[in-house]
């Protein structure tokens, strides 16, 4: 059983809304109350962290409440392993965040958002690692020379993506991400990609995708978005402004 037991309010309401919304099973108390019976794990906040005993106590941040109930769900499960991170890399990466064998938290985000989101899930947990799938080669290894502050495992993700049947469709990245956190990888501090014609020509076409004036960007500004410099926003913008610059140097010849 959860107990909360807690007279700070900001720690309470985050905490118990967070469990509703989980839909897990837990009691309140007022600290100086006595404990329910079968107590597993008190959260509190930081003026009662010392007030429970031998009882395992999760200490709560008003501002993360969802961090504490992670911790606090890994302790009646037993799991109490720690936090793993596996994405699985694309335009859109799938995030799952594992506290030894529960999943805590799930994501898809963009590419330019995905490592702030792991940096975030990472900092609020100790010795955490990140698994990143090898597939999608220009965008993990983005991932990986970004994410220089935690401990990075480049895993194999062959057969990770599962069958998706009905009305599951769009999972498969999330679900994929789950499967890469459950594999040890090799651990690697930075990954660099040569990038072939192929993804380079990928890119150029995603330029014109993405262009109003439905231009395409050269080869060296693809380069430099394979090698994680330039987001292809960005490149449009820089190819934007070398145009301008040309158009206006030939105006300036030519009167």
């Amino acid at each position: 059983m959860i107990v909360v037991a807690t007279s700070d309010f900001e720690v309470y309401h985050g905490v118990v809304t967070e469990l509703r919304e989980r839909g897990t099973t837990f009691t309140t108390v007022e600290p100086d109350e006595e404990l329910p019976e079968h107590t597993d794990v008190v959260v509190t906040g930081p003026d009662h962290a010392d007030d429970f005993g031998a009882i395992p106590t999760i200490v709560a941040d008003p501002d993360a409440p969802r961090r504490a109930v992670d911790q606090a769900l890994a302790a009646v499960r037993g799991d109490g392993g720690r936090t793993i991170i596996g994405v699985d890399p694309g335009r859109n990466p799938g995030i799952a965040v594992l506290t030894g064998e529960t999943v805590v938290a799930a994501f898809q985000v963009p590419l330019g958002d995905a490592v702030d989101q792991i940096r975030r899930e990472a900092d609020e947990a100790p010795s955490p690692i990140v698994r990143i799938g090898n597939g999608s080669r220009l965008e993990s290894a983005k991932l990986v020379n970004e994410l220089d502050t935690v401990r990075v495992e480049l895993v194999d993700e062959t057969g990770t993506t599962p069958y998706l049947g009905t009305g599951a469709r769009g999972m498969g990245d999330v679900l994929a991400a789950v499967n890469i956190a459950r594999r040890e990888g090799e651990v690697i501090d930075a990954r660099d990609i040569e990038p072939t014609d192929g993804e380079l020509q990928m890119i150029k076409d995603r330029s014109r995708e993405q262009s109003e004036e439905n231009r395409a960007i050269d080869e060296l500004l693809a380069r430099r978005v394979a090698a994680g410099e330039l987001t292809i926003d960005e490149a449009l913008a820089e190819h934007r402004d070398d145009s301008d610059r040309t158009s206006s140097d030939t105006n300036d010849v030519k009167e």
